[in-house]
């Protein structure tokens, strides 16, 4: 028997050995025909909302691609078609309301959003009428964040040291399991805190710093989480040959584990100024708003973007408030993301691939 014989008596009777493929176009053809006929049954059935158009296209897209695949590719490769269908169905999903919000955000602000507009307050202008600005609600943001961002991240940069250089045994752990409870903890419930230990039990008053303390919790256990990921992420070769050379646990940890990870730290507090800098609730309770200009964080209330945005749209019928709380959650969408893009543009530039 030669080895030819061997060959042909091993493949399997009855299969060819190539099967029958779909063509690579056909995915998009069949995501434009389910479309087409999920309109269509949308506009018979008498549907308003265009979003139950698009479910019933995304499931008639679902049931297209398996079948379609199953009679023509096998069962098998239909499962695989189905669950790749699935993801990207999720992600469309998902992608359409963030697309569509920044849409209507952009629309709607953009005619306000000029150089009054950020360069004026509030004093002295009719909430129900035309003029006013957020000039007063942008110098807030900036401080009371400004001032969250150099208690939390000073802290939150020191535990994650400990936690992965030094901790160990049963302090560490409870370290480690507080910061997963603060991270759930709603806005609301730390701005209950601080208003009940800094202006009700220590006497102090409404004031941006108060805020930024309620801020601080917030954020603290976020910059932790994503510092303790990137110095672990760190190689202990590199500890390890610093130690070798006879440097002290504190000076590697300075010299060779934090620049490392300076990158991936960066990132991390950059995120996490984005996530609280549209906090409402403890800015509501502590910080009290101010339709004037109030340079001083330690002293009166002061006004925020997140609150100004809540208190003109609060307004029952009224135009140019609506008009202006658009305007600001413009502003304040292209705030946080530029944080992003500065934070992905940090991560981007530190990374230990960009030397090569």
């Amino acid at each position: 028997m030669t080895v030819t014989d061997i060959v042909e008596d091993a493949r399997p009777v009855g299969r060819p050995l190539t099967a029958n493929r779909l063509p690579t176009w056909a995915p998009a053809a069949v995501a434009a025909g389910s479309i087409a006929l999920g309109c269509g049954i949308g506009l018979v059935g008498g549907l308003e909302s265009h979003l139950q158009w698009g479910l019933i296209s995304a499931l008639l897209f679902l049931l297209i691609s398996y079948a379609l695949s199953a009679g023509i590719e096998g069962r098998r490769q239909a499962k695989d078609r189905f669950a790749t269908s699935v993801v990207w169905v999720a992600f469309i999903l998902a992608v359409v309301p963030l697309v569509a919000l920044t849409f209507y955000t952009v629309q709607q602000g953009l005619d306000v959003v000029d150089a009054d507009f950020l360069g004026h307050s509030m004093k002295g202008v009719i909430q129900s009428g035309p003029g006013g600005g957020i000039y007063h609600a942008l110098i807030g943001t900036l401080e009371q964040v400004g001032l969250a961002t150099a208690i939390a991240a000073p802290i939150g940069l020191l535990t994650a040291v400990y936690l992965v250089e030094y901790g160990r045994g049963t302090l560490a752990k409870s370290v480690t399991f507080f910061v997963d409870v603060m991270t759930g903890i709603p806005s609301i419930v730390a701005g209950l805190f601080i208003l009940s230990l800094w202006n009700l039990a220590l006497g102090f008053g409404y004031s941006g710093f108060s805020g930024s303390l309620a801020l601080a919790i917030l954020m603290m256990p976020v910059v932790v989480r994503s510092t303790e990921e990137m110095l672990k992420l760190v190689p202990n070769e590199l500890r390890e040959a610093s130690y070798a050379l006879g440097v002290p646990k504190w000076k590697t940890i300075l010299r060779v584990v934090l620049p490392t990870a300076i990158g991936g730290i960066t990132t991390g507090v950059m995120l996490a100024v984005a996530r609280i800098t549209g906090e409402t609730a403890p800015v509501m309770m502590l910080v009290f708003g101010a339709d004037y200009i109030n340079n001083n964080p330690f002293d009166g209330p002061q006004q925020s973007l997140p609150m100004y945005i809540w208190t003109q749209y609060s307004q029952v019928n009224n135009d140019y408030g609506y008009a202006r709380a658009w305007g600001a959650a413009l502003v304040l969408i292209a705030f946080v993301m530029g944080l992003n893009l500065i934070a992905r543009g940090i991560a981007r530039w530190r990374s230990p691939k960009g030397g090569h």
